[in-house]
């Protein structure tokens, strides 16, 4: 499926009301990878970390650009043009060319560390079983009804974004649950966008190795918390990040909370049953809703509550909300199921932060009647500094820690695994084994009934990237595979 409406656009860029473009240049289409440039294209060539657009632009005029917009003037054989930050600019550009089509959808920016995915998911599923028409984007990639795009970051690039949301409009959807990275908001991915509403699930470490310190790192996500990109917020105020930010917030905020009762949005009760909960939610008109809830963890409790206050932020009734409840089916990769015979339970989680990685195995533990086996790496060319705390957290939390790669990228594996198990004892119940593959072997020869064995750190992903070199690997199939070889 393309990421643009089918129906061709095209529009002049002297209309675009910027001083930036002087000449009457038609284009169909706005667009900063070469690659992607079709017959009639503005191409935006932004200056990157590792190197420039303009060094693709003859690939780009090849593929049929007609313009090209960069920071410095081009010496070309099509119309050039310049903007001191193009980057701030592609957004509105995009938007402008589209014509706005976030003003035409009731769209939800879900920002935060953990719970995006999941949260964003369960917007979507509240929308669909009460007969909306909705779309998604993030980290599991796009749906546009019943269609799918694979995504590569958990938000697109501006252009990207903008076309994806005009694909939708023109597809007659009326809603859209997003996820919004910290990365995508400090780059400009978002502009040009507003949503109905934002919402934040909470703030750990994460992505040090780009905002360098965790006060970087909430400043940039506070940004979307203003009228430029929003009407109004939900926050969660169970983290001191959320409870900041419900102060500072420039736009009207409405709370939610597991614990805390004169919050807007807060449980009653939330009764763990064998398979998830059974959960009494109450908003601030102390009106109630009941329903069982299947998704196991403590912290889905969190992405609930933050779901349900979305959903009826967006006109859904009680009655359609405690209806959906129990319909609400897991996210892939979010603790996710494997079966292939075993007598024990076996599972696969996207956690890759030390909270994550704590928070998962504390569930898995509340219904592990055995040993609880563990194996867990950490990614390269990221935020090394949790590597230390993630290590602490795989081995407090296991009776038996396997550490292990995980998209160590342009890293050395075992340089890697030593950050990991620097303050760790291994002793008898802590495992280094590089080879993924063999980790997972390892646990699961481990195991007897009752036993849990948990994946970590890769979730719904297919691959792993060793030196730029992505070879097929899915956590999920190595360990069913791998229980069927142990059981032959």
């Amino acid at each position: 499926m393309s990421n643009r409406p089918l129906k061709k656009i095209t529009k002049s860029l002297l209309d675009f009301d910027s001083g930036i473009f002087d000449i009457a240049i038609k284009i169909s289409g706005v667009v900063i990878n070469a690659d992607q440039v079709k017959a009639g294209d503005l191409f935006i060539a932004l200056p990157g970390a590792k190197t420039h657009g303009a060094n693709f632009i003859n690939k780009a005029i090849a593929n049929g650009a007609v313009a090209v917009l960069s920071d410095k003037k081009l010496a070309v054989s099509i119309p050039s043009f310049t903007h001191a930050m193009p980057r701030e600019v592609v957004g509105l550009i995009s938007a402008w060319f589209y014509e706005l089509p976030f003003s035409k959808l009731t769209a939800i920016g879900i920002t935060g560390t953990n719970g995006k995915t999941t949260t964003a998911n369960l917007l979507k599923q509240f929308w669909d079983l009460s007969g909306h028409k909705a779309g998604l984007i993030g980290t599991l990639g796009v749906e546009i009804g019943k269609e799918s795009i694979a995504g590569v970051r958990t938000t697109p690039e501006a252009d990207q974004l903008q076309s994806m949301a005009a694909l939708m409009v023109e597809q007659e959807l009326t809603h859209l649950a997003m996820e919004v990275s910290s990365h995508a908001i400090d780059q400009g991915r978002i502009e040009g966008t507003h949503y109905k509403v934002v919402a934040f699930t909470n703030l750990t470490q994460d992505h040090l190795d780009y905002h360098k310190s965790m006060k970087n790192y909430f400043n940039v996500k506070a940004k979307l918390f203003t009228a430029g990109y929003a009407d109004s917020a939900i926050i969660n105020i169970d983290n001191e990040y959320g409870i900041e930010l419900s102060h500072q917030s420039k736009i009207p905020v409405t709370t939610v909370s597991r614990f805390d009762i004169t919050a807007d949005w807060h449980y009653l009760s939330a009764v763990s049953k064998k398979y998830g909960f059974e959960v009494e939610i109450a908003n601030k008109n102390n009106k109630k809703i009941s329903a069982e809830f299947n998704l196991l963890g403590e912290y889905n409790l969190d992405n609930l509550l933050i779901a349900v206050a979305l959903g009826s932020s967006t006109g859904l009734s009680d009655e359609q909300i405690a209806f959906a409840i129990p319909r609400l089916q897991s996210v892939p990769g979010r603790l996710e199921k494997v079966i292939a015979g075993q007598s024990f339970a076996a599972l696969v989680d996207y956690a890759h932060t030390p909270d994550a990685v704590e928070r998962v195995l504390e569930t898995a533990r509340s219904f592990t009647n055995g040993k609880l086996i563990a194996v867990l790496g950490c990614g390269g060319d990221r935020d090394s500094s949790k590597r230390l705390f993630m290590g602490k957290a795989l081995f407090a939390g296991s009776d038996i820690a396997i550490f292990t790669s995980d998209n160590p990228r342009s890293e050395d594996a075992d340089q890697i695994l030593k950050a990991m198990t620097a303050g760790v004892e291994l002793a008898d119940k802590g495992f280094v084994l590089s080879d993924r593959k063999a980790a997972i072997n390892f646990a699961v020869k481990q195991a007897g009934k009752d036993d849990t064995v948990l994946v970590l750190g890769k979730g719904h992903e297919s691959g792993q990237d060793i030196n730029g070199v992505v070879t097929p690997f899915d956590d999920r199939l190595e360990l069913a595979d791998s229980i069927k070889q142990v059981n032959k």
